[in-house]
């Protein structure tokens, strides 16, 4: 009897767990639809300032000028990585893997390497391992905007052209579809401008291309790492809705394994009464 009880007690419990991982899933399916909306509207634009840096980049390079601080090379004597990673969990492997792939970059590295990090999950790893870390941002929401991020880029922009870092890197989740998240590191300075395309466009420029120039320069950093959130946002949720529905499919196999349990638990206890009466029958005739 004690038995039954207990199996009847862990599938009420598991039915909560249930109800609890499937009400996430949906929360998450939802923050997923907005980020990955959010992510997709971002896109165009930060191609299309890609393109106009690389025809400034080009046209400055032409005059034979100073290159502007960002886009100066220089010998590395310490570089920086700017380490993108969720607030939370209950989001399968996609911070561990994200601190995987960071912590494994720089143990190939060979000078001193900081850290910039973004999300609780990755400053923890970093702090547990004694890695240095500049600075820390957490608790940007699920939604930010671009004013929001503004200190994180404030801060690398500021530590390289000081001399502090001689290059940056940026660790992120890139979004691929909601089933594939890729972890990704790509170097953010010094900016590496892309290459004109065949029919580059003939842009006019107010009051100079070196003008222009200086003042896109910041902005494009701003708007690399603003993207580079909004991707690991979208991917974060993803992962989230995934593993919830993994969660919630987990706890209905294990309820159907109790219940049939239960029942053949139950089944045999009744068995036990009616052979336990029968024979009391017999033994009075």
């Amino acid at each position: 009897m004690a038995g039954i009880r207990e199996i009847r007690r862990r599938i009420r419990s598991i039915k909560s767990t249930e109800k609890i991982t499937k009400a996430m899933e949906m929360v998450a399916a939802s923050k997923m639809r907005r980020a990955q909306q959010r992510v997709i509207a971002a896109r165009p634009y930060a191609e299309r300032m890609r393109d106009v840096l690389a025809d400034l980049a080009a046209r400055v390079g032409a005059l034979d000028e100073a290159p502007h601080p960002l886009l100066e090379q220089r010998p590395v004597n310490r570089l920086a990585i700017v380490l993108v990673t969720g607030d939370r969990g209950l989001c399968g492997g996609f911070n561990g893997n994200m601190n995987r792939r960071a912590a494994s970059f720089m143990l190939e590295q060979e000078v001193p390497v900081s850290l910039v990090t973004v999300g609780r999950r990755g400053r923890d790893f970093m702090v547990r391992y004694g890695r240095d870390l500049r600075a820390e941002f957490s608790g940007l929401g699920d939604y930010p905007n671009l004013i929001d991020t503004l200190p994180i880029s404030r801060v690398v922009i500021d530590d390289y052209v000081d001399g502090t870092v001689d290059k940056v890197y940026l660790a992120y989740t890139q979004f691929v579809n909601t089933m594939v998240q890729r972890p990704t590191i790509r170097q953010l300075l010094p900016i590496e401008p892309a290459e004109a395309g065949p029919n580059p466009i003939e842009y006019i420029y107010e009051p100079s291309p070196q003008a222009v120039l200086s003042d896109l320069l910041p902005r494009f950093v701003e708007m690399q790492v603003y993207h580079a959130i909004l991707e690991s946002l979208a991917s974060f949720h993803s992962a989230q809705m995934v593993a919830m529905r993994s969660a919630t499919d987990n706890a209905r196999d294990m309820i159907q394994q109790l219940t049939l349990t239960y029942n053949k638990a139950r089944q045999e206890m009744i068995t036990k009464e009616l052979l336990e009466i029968a024979g009391g029958a017999e033994a009075l005739t």
